[in-house]
């Protein structure tokens, strides 16, 4: 397999590790996030949940040695709804939410929006481990 091959189909250990991580972060340190982000406490816990349900669910996927090419569709999907809601939120919180804030969920929404159109560019490539 091909150096470039090889990178690709770990973006699925990228996607569920970097999910966990900040949904493990979020978690610990909701109470300073929420401050820092001028979002709801509720609200950043929400998140950090969600990050670390879509950490697992990646990363379960991940370590499969055949990924169903529905499940990577689902995981496309998840990326892109999450994104969309990403935005939608730094527009509802767009009064309350401090300049961090904004920054955060713009990045996230970024960040996995970028990611879904990785893995639909690749979705052939991480049917196989």
């Amino acid at each position: 397999m091909d150096p470039e091959t090889d990178r690709r189909k770990r973006l699925l250990w990228v996607d569920g590790s970097a999910g966990a991580v900040v949904g493990v972060l979020v978690l610990a340190l909701s109470g300073w996030l929420s401050g820092w982000y001028g979002l709801p406490r509720d609200f950043v816990i929400f998140m950090g949940w969600a990050n670390l349900a879509y950490g697992c669910y990646s990363l379960t996927l991940a370590s499969r040695p055949k990924r169903p090419i529905a499940f990577i569709w689902l995981l496309i999907v998840a990326n892109l709804t999450w994104a969309v809601h990403c935005v939608r939120w730094a527009v509802v919180f767009h009064e309350s939410a401090t300049l961090l804030g904004h920054a955060q969920l713009l990045g996230e929404a970024f960040f996995v929006g970028g990611l879904a159109i990785l893995e639909w560019r690749w979705r052939e490539l991480l049917v196989e481990a």
